[in-house]
């Protein structure tokens, strides 16, 4: 009989604590006890998720696993408990069902499962206590990281920002904040140039790119997007805020030859007033500079190419680049001749890297475009 396990944490302190190597360890033990029927684990059908919640199922070892079951790979799945596969009810049906339809079985060691109503029953109130206790533990997680940051002992990133530095034996407490002098003396030069008339985000990355100072990540080039994440950023006037932003589940795509979603939603900014004080950091701009920002980038965010509505766009949002995957903004000719562009025809501080197949050859220089397709017309 050919045997697959799985082993599954939720956070990093139990993967730090190798708490999945002792669910393993049982797991093989177990196999190990029944050689004699014929079992038989293959090293290729040991799956396990390191840090990956159990409230979902978008797991990449528990994809895996779903696959070799799913080809007849195997023929019996141990997983120590219930809520190591899914902390959701219905999530444990829906594989359990998936797995019997497939020829395969599954065996829970913390107690064996059998056609017995009574089995089925336990089944369903463990799976209900084990989301119950998920629920409990995320809300006294969320109550006591809202009594730290009240306190102003925890940073709300667990990242710097772009000119900062955070203290390596104290990384989430505030007071071990400091600044980078060079990062920090770009920022505040981001902040002067753009209080000046007629300078752009646009502008500014070029201004960027043109004297070799790598983004945040290490990039050589940067873009408007990273630009106005810095200038929205109120840390720079010496402030940390808490609940500036609320988490969304995405909504669309963000091109048309991707699927829907991302790793990660959309923070959607919250009101003023509902804001956090944590605590006081270094200084890189005055607050009559930074409200001088905002207010510029308020009166810019009106004129922004998605308010357009000069022209009715037929497949406005809806059209990308086949070749390198990137969106294609709508342009009109005349009034009368409409077609779709691919951002990849422009400079290199408005397109980014492809998200489809890595290319064998290098990128081309930066006076050129990037992707070589002719314009959709529609």
């Amino acid at each position: 009989m050919r045997v697959a396990i799985y082993g599954r944490v939720s956070t990093s302190h139990q993967v730090e604590h190798q708490t999945i190597d002792q669910q393993l360890a049982r797991l093989v033990a177990h196999v190990g006890a029944h050689a004699a029927e014929g079992w038989a684990l293959d090293p290729a059908h040991v799956f396990r998720d390191d840090g990956y919640s159990g409230a979902v199922l978008v797991r990449p070892g528990l994809d895996r696993l779903r696959d070799a079951v799913k080809g007849r790979e195997v023929d019996r799945v141990l997983v120590t408990a219930p809520d190591r596969l899914a902390r959701n009810y219905v999530h444990q049906m829906v594989l359990l069902e998936e797995w019997a339809r497939a020829g395969c079985a599954t065996e829970f060691l913390d107690r064996p499962m059998s056609d017995d109503p009574h089995d089925h029953l336990l089944l369903q109130i463990r799976g209900a206590v084990a989301e119950y206790e998920r629920t409990l533990i995320a809300e006294r997680m969320r109550r006591g990281r809202l009594a730290k940051l009240r306190a102003g002992t925890l940073l709300p990133w667990t990242y710097a920002p772009y000119g900062y530095r955070l203290s390596p034996d104290r990384p989430r407490d505030p007071a071990g904040v400091t600044t980078d002098p060079a990062e920090a003396a770009v920022v505040a030069e981001l902040f002067a140039m753009y209080r000046e008339p007629g300078t752009s985000l646009m502008q500014l990355a070029l201004h960027l790119d043109t004297r070799g100072v790598p983004t945040p990540r290490g990039r050589p080039r940067w873009s408007s997007p990273t630009i106005r994440g810095i200038l929205r950023n109120p840390t720079y006037t010496g402030e940390v805020y808490a609940q500036c932003t609320q988490y969304r589940a995405p909504m669309h795509r963000r091109s048309a030859t991707h699927p829907i979603g991302r790793p990660h939603g959309t923070a959607v900014p919250q009101p003023v007033s509902g804001w956090l004080l944590v605590g006081q950091v270094p200084a890189v701009v005055s607050r009559a500079h930074f409200d001088e920002v905002q207010a510029k980038l308020a009166t810019n965010r009106s004129f922004a190419r998605r308010n357009n509505t000069a022209h009715q766009y037929l497949l406005r949002a809806l059209v990308s680049c086949g070749h390198c995957g990137l969106a294609c903004t709508a342009r009109a000719t005349n009034g009368r001749n409409f077609y779709y562009l691919c951002n990849g025809k422009g400079h290199s501080t408005s397109r980014t890297a492809p998200r489809a197949a890595p290319r064998a050859t290098p990128l081309p220089a930066s006076s050129t475009p990037w992707c070589g397709m002719t314009c959709v017309r529609s």
